[in-house]
């Protein structure tokens, strides 16, 4: 199994700049924590986008949803902003024969205080077991898309009866 990971921005790629104190979207983590995991699968990264997901637009979704829907391998990972996450997993709900998982972070893979790796591990683990869907993977549960929200006062992602 091979598995596709395209990246599109996000807090799990930010960057901090002590002397602007603003945060920019960097060059995607998800390399480097692979490599640091020691992870054997083989994957392929697919650069798509460098966007904060509030800054996301129909068109960009319906990119995500086209590299998606191209992608020869039927297992993806598409690492994205939590605060409008779920929005883009409803997009890519009816892509038949792929198992789409959706995760991020709440604080950047490059701080030392992170969830991204724990997610990301998290997205790894359901890309290659869960039943063709779109999910997300965020904070130790893999929620089906439609049926989750962030809950932003909390900080964590929270099923919904959708």
């Amino acid at each position: 199994m091979k598995i596709r990971v395209i990246t599109t921005g996000g807090t799990i790629d930010k960057v901090y700049f002590d002397a602007t104190s603003e945060y920019e979207i960097g060059e995607p983590t998800v390399p480097h924590v692979f490599r640091e995991a020691g992870v054997g699968i083989e994957w392929e990264l697919q650069p798509l986008l460098r966007k904060d997901s509030l800054e996301l637009t129909d068109a960009d979704r319906a990119a995500i949803r086209q590299a998606c829907d191209e992608s020869a391998e039927n297992a993806i990972i598409v690492t994205h902003g939590t605060d409008t996450m779920s929005v883009t997993a409803e997009t890519l709900r009816g892509i038949p024969g792929k198992t789409i998982v959706l995760t991020g972070a709440l604080a950047p893979a490059r701080f030392r205080v992170t969830d991204a790796i724990f997610n990301l591990g998290l997205a790894l683990g359901a890309a290659q077991s869960k039943a063709p869907g779109v999910y997300l993977a965020m904070n130790g549960t893999i929620f089906e898309a439609g049926k989750v929200r962030k809950n932003r006062e909390a900080g964590r992602f929270e099923q919904t009866d959708l």
